[in-house]
């Protein structure tokens, strides 16, 4: 069985990690999953086309709520990660899509994106426990966090390698023992 709080650590641009996003969100759209994707304008917008490149009538699927693509940080305050913002808008945004008849909510982000201009990786373990408790509470959530090792520090990577039961390294999935090792 696959984890649903998975990681995705690449190097290089990030335009070469898409297709393992696409191929992801075809499987949680099939499985009637409302699919969010994070991330800066052009990011959007590769996404978006390689969705389409992938047989995706983005148009329909934004149309009927299944797609959500967004480049919005209204979970930052005044330019700062709000932790709890973040996970709200998760728990929200899972909680629309189940009354609107999703099965669940798949939703993916990058961690620089998600972190803004404040870049302040301190919080970045606890942002990772309070998903994996929103993720533990909901079993109709889950998502792929993305770490684009070239432009975190090392600290992040290890809190991506240690928070997550599964991984993608240059497109191989890979299963942790047991993360954890971290603790706030």
């Amino acid at each position: 069985m696959r984890s649903r709080h998975r990681c995705l650590i690449y190097e290089g641009s990030p335009w070469v990690q898409l297709p393992i996003l696409v191929a992801a969100a075809l499987e949680e759209l099939r499985a009637n999953k409302r699919c969010l994707y994070l991330n800066s304008a052009p990011m959007v917008a590769g996404f978006r086309s390689q969705l389409a490149a992938a047989g995706v009538d983005v148009e329909h699927e934004i149309r009927r709520g299944a797609l959500i693509l967004s480049s919005d940080q209204d979970h930052l305050t005044n330019g700062q990660f709000d932790i709890g913002g973040m996970v709200q808008l998760l728990a929200d945004a899972l909680s629309l899509a189940t009354q609107e008849g999703f099965s669940g909510l798949w939703a993916t982000g990058d961690m620089l994106w998600e972190f803004g201009s404040e870049r302040n990786f301190g919080k970045l373990l606890a942002y990772e426990q309070a998903l994996e408790d929103l993720l533990q509470r909901n079993p109709d959530l889950g998502g792929i966090c993305q770490y684009h090792i070239d432009t975190l520090p090392k600290y992040a990577l290890d809190v991506a390698l240690e928070t997550h039961q599964e991984f993608c390294i240059n497109e191989t999935i890979t299963r942790l023992a047991q993360p954890g090792r971290y603790k706030s």
